[in-house]
């Protein structure tokens, strides 16, 4: 767990920017929000599946205040310091925490300016890699039937994946006490 806490590496995307991808922090909160008021109608509807205009304090608590044990937070931020900025995030959260290594709910988040390069790949494989060593059985996620691009991650994640179409919503379900 204080392993977690300290998660950072540095990763190039393809376009060549230089982005850390660290654990989330207490004192994040300002930073997410930021980053969240510059996201676009359209990727804050594929995230929600409706329309947001402000991410409240209880949502920023819950994801500043994860515990590195049932839950998993990781951001990704271009700059240093001051300069730093968040651009994108992914995160699992137990879905039964009085059992939480039988299924856990992935969330994802990135920038527009970032789509594309990699990173909500990059984000699945590392929260697939920590989820296997804690012995999470599965990560689910609900994605807008309609957001090819992020159904794509999961078609190409390191997990059998299965599909289930409920009207616009598409059930994922990524089995990682499976073998590929």
């Amino acid at each position: 767990m204080e392993q977690l806490r300290n998660y950072l590496a540095e990763r190039t995307l393809k376009d060549g920017t230089i982005v850390a991808v660290r654990a989330v922090r207490p004192d994040d909160g300002p930073k997410i929000h930021k980053a969240f008021k510059g996201l676009s109608p359209d990727t804050v509807y594929s995230r929600f599946f409706g329309h947001k205009s402000d991410v409240s304090d209880a949502e920023l608590s819950h994801i500043t205040g994860v515990d590195f044990d049932r839950d998993v937070a990781l951001l990704v931020t271009t700059g240093k310091g001051e300069d730093e900025m968040v651009i994108g995030g992914a995160s699992y959260f137990a879905i039964d925490p009085a059992h939480p290594l039988n299924s856990a709910d992935l969330a994802f988040t990135v920038e527009e300016e970032y789509q594309g390069l990699g990173l909500a790949s990059d984000l699945l494989r590392r929260l697939i890699e920590i989820a296997r060593q804690k012995g999470v059985a599965r990560l689910e996620a609900d994605v807008l039937a309609d957001n090819q691009p992020m159904l794509a991650v999961f078609r190409h994640a390191d997990a059998p994946v299965r599909l289930r179409r409920e009207d616009d919503i598409i059930h994922v379900t990524l089995a990682l006490d499976a073998a590929k």
